[in-house]
């Protein structure tokens, strides 16, 4: 192996004057006046803001540095790009590779939680027969895959990226996993290697239809009306971020990169309105740590342009027919998720298709992690 080629074992060190820069410029945020109503309708707002930010003053990023340091990381170059991973090895012979893809505004740190059940189910009530592999690429311009050394990062160039991962680990047949961007990413990788995937599970949605015609409409069932409405919903009074992040993510990246006021907003604002239920905060669902080492990752890395840059500057494949790649793939779909079967089922080889209408969001590593993995060892432990 070359020394581009080679895997570099990687621990996370955030100096003192970096974190004492980030208190200060917390202790001196510039608040706005609150709007009229001061709520979610508008934004983030203001007296929640300022709560949160007087928490993130506190929080104590070192106790959480050595959590991050007690698993095994790593990075790797490919294709000119610095990869940082998560590599956990499981105790259980014949544990099969499992290839996990977060999305935005997520990052690696969204499935710390599930590595020891999906690595050592025994020891978390499960069956050894369950156990996997566990690998955990940070994206492109995510956390520590920084900084972002071309464009061009489709989810079929990511895709082959892990592929090339993959192999540098060894790992002949593998099964892969992902929610938002990992749901577009993790369906790629098995039309790159067909061979190769024995899986495909995807949390949330393979695709989304906002508008079908009225023969359509006449034949859905009520649990697919209601995700069409918030489709639509969704296109309405939420559409603006991917607009702004997928046409201007330097001017994202310049606001964000030089306010952490304004980077913890932007990511907590889609963690308000992407977790369930809606009217319980953020952070009691996904844990205060998360939260606020989450943003603490996109601030200290300073990647918010170039997470928004790859996670939506996806353009030029936008509108295409994706290929079937004919593996096996489920879908589990939370409360919170908009996912229609009969509208993806062409494009995928669709064998297990999950709706829990009762509970769960978007991110379903932190908010169902147990009801996940259960899913990820049902749908895998046939094609073992």
């Amino acid at each position: 192996m070359n020394e581009s080629a080679s895997i570099r074992p990687f621990r996370v060190d955030i100096s003192d004057g970096t974190l004492a820069d980030l208190r200060r410029r917390l202790q001196h945020a510039r608040f706005p006046e609150p709007l009229p109503g001061d709520d979610w309708s508008t934004g983030v707002p203001v007296a929640y803001l300022r709560e949160l930010v007087s928490q993130w003053e506190t929080f104590d990023w070192g106790s959480y540095e050595q959590r991050l340091n007690e698993i095994p990381q790593f990075t790797t170059e490919i294709d000119g790009q610095v990869i940082h991973f998560v590599h956990v090895r499981s105790a259980v012979d014949g544990a099969v590779p499992l290839l996990l893809t977060h999305g935005w505004p997520g990052s690696y740190l969204e499935f710390l939680d599930v590595i020891g059940p999906l690595t050592d189910p025994a020891a978390h009530g499960g069956d050894p027969v369950d156990a996997f592999d566990v690998v955990i690429p940070s994206l492109p311009g995510f956390g520590f895959s920084t900084p972002l050394s071309s464009g061009g990062w489709t989810t079929r160039r990511i895709a082959e990226t892990w592929v090339t991962l993959m192999d540098r680990l060894g790992y002949d047949r593998f099964a892969t996993q992902g929610g938002d961007i990992g749901a577009g990413v993790a369906p790629e990788v098995a039309r790159v290697a067909p061979d190769r995937v024995i899986g495909v599970h995807v949390n949330g949605t393979l695709g989304f239809v906002p508008e079908v015609d009225d023969e359509t409409a006449a034949s859905l069932t009520d649990l697919e009306r209601d995700r069409l409405r918030r489709i639509g919903e969704f296109m309405q009074d939420e559409f603006g971020y991917i607009a702004l992040q997928g046409t201007r993510p330097g001017l994202v990246g310049a606001m964000l990169a030089d306010s952490p006021v304004a980077q913890l907003a932007w990511i907590v604002d889609k963690f308000r309105a992407w977790t369930h239920p809606l009217d319980v905060a953020a952070e009691d669902i996904v844990g205060h740590d998360f939260l606020l080492a989450n943003a603490s990752l996109y601030w200290f890395t300073a990647s918010a342009g170039s997470a928004a840059y790859v996670g939506y500057a996806q353009n030029e494949q936008w509108g295409e027919t994706p290929a079937n790649s004919g593996v096996p793939t489920a879908v589990i779909c939370f409360a919170h998720d908009i996912g229609i079967r009969r509208f993806v089922e062409d494009d995928h080889a669709i064998v297990r298709w999950t709706d829990v209408e009762d509970r769960g969001g978007h991110f379903a590593a932190l908010e169902e992690p147990e009801t996940l993995v259960s899913d990820i060892r049902e749908f895998l432990r046939g094609l073992r």
